[in-house]
């Protein structure tokens, strides 16, 4: 598992990706489709068309880092997260049930405290 700050913001990018994109390419998807710095320490997260590949692109301290997950059997569940548009931000829970193969659909929240 990756070791995200708490600090760090998680994006999706929700159209198909072409896996054999590498850090050019990737930071070019990034600056064209999100509104947010590539240097920020965020993690922008891309799928292939069949969801069964994941690269995690970040900027760590001192260059850009990828992570790649390929699955032998199933797929990333994105349904519940996909909206409008390209892109979206999750949480680094949605991120740890979506690398896990947990259908976030059918999870329910409890309540808990929020500050103001």
């Amino acid at each position: 598992m990756i070791s995200v700050a708490s600090t760090a913001r998680i994006f999706v990018f929700t159209e198909p990706t072409d896996m054999r994109k590498s850090f050019n390419g990737l930071s070019g998807i990034v600056a064209e489709h999100f509104d947010v710095e590539l240097l920020s320490g965020h993690l922008f997260l891309f799928f292939n068309r069949r969801r069964d590949c994941v690269k995690v692109l970040a900027w760590d301290r001192d260059g850009l880092a990828i992570w790649y997950k390929r699955l032998e059997s199933g797929t990333f569940e994105l349904s519940p997260l996909q909206r409008e548009g390209t892109s979206l931000e999750i949480d680094h829970v949605k991120l740890s049930m979506l690398l896990s193969g947990i259908d976030i659909a059918s999870a329910k929240r409890r309540k808990r405290f929020a500050a103001a």
